[in-house]
């Protein structure tokens, strides 16, 4: 790139984010040289994908569970990507993508995860009993304090509700979304009964 195309912090961010978003895929930034420096070159590479973006941005907080909780599966052509660990924040931080493209202001796959986490808790707590003092179960709220996630999906015909994409629009995306996570998350759960009794 040259000098003043993009702030390079902008553009560091933006092949960063694309590298974990693309697990495997080598991307190399170069900054030509200038009479004030030399040449350089940064290379972003994930194996991990999304585990490893959700570590990222967990850096400096403590997780309550390792290694986050990973699934991926493909339903009538759309691949659904999610990567989540609890840590000791009481911050929710939720970021969706399709197709490569950051849903900043989320959209039906968005609905659909918070949808499923919600079912997906409340049911294995309610059916080992961890929620002896909540009749109602637990709020989405509750169910999303101290989350970090990533949800990724590969549409084929996705319809945004705006030019600039920010938001998916797709109605059956949420049905979908919920069915696939409610699904694993409850083998998850079932596999993994120590870590949910860490997040409730």
């Amino acid at each position: 790139i040259m000098e003043g195309d993009m702030s390079h912090e902008a553009l560091v961010h933006l092949l960063r984010e694309q590298a974990f978003l693309n697990k495997g895929v080598t991307i190399t930034l170069t900054i030509e040289a200038s009479e004030n420096r030399e040449e350089s070159a940064q290379t972003f590479l994930y194996a991990g994908g999304i585990v490893e973006y959700v570590q990222y941005i967990d850096e400096a907080k403590i997780p309550l569970h390792a290694p986050p909780i990973y699934i991926e599966a493909e339903r009538s052509d759309v691949v659904v990507e999610l990567a989540m660990q609890y840590n000791d924040s009481f911050h929710e931080e939720i970021a969706t993508y399709v197709n490569n493209i950051n849903t900043v202001e989320g959209g039906t796959h968005l609905a659909g995860l918070r949808a499923a986490l919600t079912t997906s808790i409340n049911a294995y707590a309610q059916k080992y009993n961890l929620l002896k003092d909540l009749k109602n179960g637990l709020s989405g709220e509750d169910v999303r304090e101290g989350l970090t996630a990533i949800l990724s999906l590969k549409v084929p015909n996705p319809q945004f509700e705006s030019q600039t994409k920010i938001r998916l629009g797709n109605p059956e995306i949420k049905g979908l979304v919920q069915s696939v996570v409610n699904e694993k998350l409850a083998e998850f759960f079932e596999e993994n009964p120590t870590v949910v009794k860490r997040v409730i």
